[in-house]
């Protein structure tokens, strides 16, 4: 059997002869269906199977995920399907390679969609039974480690994808050892020019740095010794060049001043030996403030535990050194691996696939709130970069959430429901902005209200994905039932021209049209008209079938009162403001954007007669509108502050202001200003008149 017995070797370590059975058994099913194909490098494709169990062999896996990875590619690439495989290997075996293989018989728009849909079913499998992502995580390792063999373009592809989302999942689930390998080599087809150069420097550099780590070890092994602190191993850490790359490009330093950076790891039996041991290094050598991290008392959300420091050593050179015990340093290379790779430990693997599943809960949450698989991934990217900080709840409680995260994020963490409903936060007992950046050690209460909702401007500083997608969800469900609301008093409005009223059409007529147009319920008309994809007088010409087309148009001004939501829209090239004649135009998916009679756009859109509507503002109009003001100014000094405060003089809130310079003299302010009505912009206007440095005001 090809390549069998090093695996038989491997399993037999730690599984029974009734399981190796199983395996044996999958092989040759596999191997069967797999006759005859082959890999791009020219190796029988069963090959590829082995080597994937192979990888998971080496963590230990269950057999049944051995089994799955043998059989992983045969749904994709053979006439098996997935009840053939739960006859034969069991109901649980046939979900995680169904969870693994991609969906190759859906056709997609495009390459990203397709790639989207499949990376969005993995992880939802992967919610439902975490061995799926080890399995994937495996057969990705064996596909990079083979990638010499495919074309360059596809190479690329492949390594940017390793890069943006394999990687940082295994670094999600703690398994550093799979991570370092993803970059390296993903980093070496991605960029293979910078990959040699720096490769050859750091090999360059080596030599002289082995001098100083050796002396680093030497001072800190004999203090060790001499404050009989046993057993202990101390070892020099190198960073890998995919982690010095993106140091380099993020702080944008040279090659030199990374190098200088030395680094060394220590290791010993028992958390207490990790404290004293940190004040023995401190002792030996001046810590550098604020470079101190205690992820053994706060790990990290992916299960590592670690002190870390950084020292000025000999000659005055940072000295960044890691102090753990050997199970953490066990957890911080295999993650949640360990859970299957060391049995016998003390609850930290179960800690680290229980840190992994809390994390899917909330992937699952993001999935249930989010439209399509584009906005699924982007919001799962988000969440896959976690340089966390710590905070507490008013409670003690501790969170973990990515760096750049604002106290909105944090409400989404505490739950969806605080989230939605959060109006201000207290940082440390003080009352800050909601768009604050959170920072570790920081106690936040979050202040929520009644029929308070979230803001979209949200959206433009949140950093979690869980924040995003709800923000989202409920925007989008707001829209809908704005433009159902809209779109009823559009229909309501034409049926109203022709002195009729929606009970006077029967059932059995709104059935008819209901087909005709396609749409599943009265609802959903009233949202298609309401977005604008469905115009209403058109929609009422198919119920009263008599009706002459030029009479479509004869109807009622549908009066706008300015709660109607995100379905109507004010246009911003004329920014129509109550008192000003006023005409809607019907955009698709966005529903009314109202122009003003004399707008210039408002010529290009009489082309469409059919997406007219005849609108007129309401008696009572609420809200406050934007209105644009051109001010001609003599050049003096102080001259802003005084418009600013005839603006404020007459309640005029200065949403945005430009300054052009006309000349030496002469400048124009253009201000966006919220202003209630045209009675309102009227009084705005002659106070501005009114100051002596102003030669002209226009409305824009």
């Amino acid at each position: 059997m090809f390549g069998f017995s090093k695996l038989r070797e491997e399993l037999a370590a730690y599984l029974t002869e009734e399981q190796i059975a199983e395996v044996a058994s999958a092989h040759l099913t596999a191997a069967e269906a797999h006759e005859g194909q082959l890999r791009s490098s020219g190796e029988p494709y069963i090959s590829h199977p082995i080597a994937v169990a192979r990888i998971l062999a080496e963590m230990h896996m269950d057999y049944q995920s051995i089994i799955a990875a043998m059989l992983h590619d045969v749904l994709e690439d053979t006439h098996l399907d997935k009840a053939t495989i739960a006859e034969k290997f069991g109901e649980e075996v046939a979900e995680l390679v169904d969870g693994v293989s991609k969906l190759d018989q859906i056709k997609f728009e495009s390459r990203v969609e397709a790639q989207a849909e499949n990376l969005r079913k993995m992880m939802l499998a992967m919610a439902r039974d975490i061995r799926v992502i080890l399995i994937k995580l495996a057969d990705r390792l064996h596909n990079m480690r083979t990638l010499y063999a495919l074309p360059v373009e596809k190479q690329r592809r492949i390594a940017k994808e390793t890069l943006e989302i394999y990687a940082p999942i295994a670094n999600r689930l703690g398994m550093n050892t799979f991570r370092i390998e993803f970059e390296d080599l993903g980093f070496s087809y991605l960029y293979p020019i910078r990959y040699r150069v720096l490769k050859e420097a750091v090999r360059k550099a080596r030599g002289n740095r082995k001098e100083i780590i050796q002396a680093l070890e030497s001072n800190l092994k004999n203090r060790l010794e001499q404050e009989s602190v046993f057993p202990f191993i101390v070892m020099g850490r190198e960073k890998h060049l995919y982690s010095l790359y993106k140091k380099m490009r993020k702080k944008d330093l040279s090659l030199s001043e990374i190098m200088d950076v030395y680094a060394l790891r220590i290791i010993v039996d028992k958390v207490d030996s990790c404290y004293r041991i940190l004040g023995i290094v401190h002792n030996l050598y001046k810590p550098v403030h604020g470079r101190f991290k205690d992820y053994i008392a706060i790990p990290k959300a992916n299960g590592y535990q670690s002190l870390h420091t950084t020292v000025l050593g000999p000659y005055g050179i940072p000295v960044e050194v890691q102090i753990r015990t050997e199970e953490m340093d066990r957890m911080a290379e295999n993650g949640i691996a360990a859970h299957w790779l060391y049995k016998s430990t003390n609850g930290t693997a179960e800690d680290a696939e229980a840190r992994a599943r809390e994390w899917l809960k909330g992937v699952l949450e993001i999935q249930k709130n989010t439209g399509n698989s584009r906005e699924f991934i982007e919001h799962i990217k988000v969440d896959l970069y976690p340089d966390e900080v710590y905070v507490f709840t008013p409670n003690g409680d501790i969170l973990s959430l990515p760096g750049g995260a604002t106290a909105v994020d944090f409400a989404y963490a505490v739950h969806t429901d605080v989230g939605n409903a959060c109006i201000a936060a207290k940082i440390d007992r003080r009352l800050v902005p909601l768009s604050t950046r959170i920072e570790n050690g920081q106690t936040i209460e979050i202040i929520t209200a009644a029929g308070a909702h979230p803001n979209p401007a949200w959206l433009s500083f949140v950093a979690t994905g869980k924040a995003r997608s709800n923000i989202r969800h409920w925007l989008k469900t707001q829209q809908v039932s704005e433009a159902r609301m809209l779109g009823k008093r559009l229909i309501e409005r034409a049926l109203a021209s022709l002195s009729l009223s929606l009970e006077d059409v029967a059932d059995k007529r709104w059935a008819q049209v209901l087909q005709e147009l396609k749409v599943e319920s009265f609802e959903q008309l009233c949202e298609e008209v309401g977005l604008g994809n469905q115009v209403a007088p058109l929609v009422v010409r198919r119920i009263v079938s008599d009706l002459p087309v030029e009479d479509a148009h004869l109807i009622y001004p549908l009066a706008i009162c300015g709660t109607e939501g995100m379905v109507v829209a004010y246009a911003k090239c004329c920014h129509p403001i109550p008192g000003d004649t006023i005409i809607g135009f019907l955009s698709a998916g966005r529903g009314i954007v109202i122009h003003r009679e004399d707008c210039k756009n408002v010529s290009e859109i009489s082309t469409m007669p059919e997406k007219y509507i005849f609108i007129q503002w309401a008696d009572k109009v609420e809200g406050e509108f934007q209105a644009e003001l051109r001010v001609d100014v003599l050049n003096k000094r102080g001259v802003l502050a005084v418009l600013a405060n005839a603006l404020a003089e007459n309640d005029a809130n200065i949403q945005n202001v430009h300054i052009d310079e006309r000349d030496s003299r002469h400048n124009t302010i253009t201000f966006l200003l919220s202003i209630r009505d045209r009675n309102h912009l009227a009084k705005v206007i002659r106070r501005l008149r009114s100051v002596e440095i102003v030669t002209r005001v226009i409305r824009k």
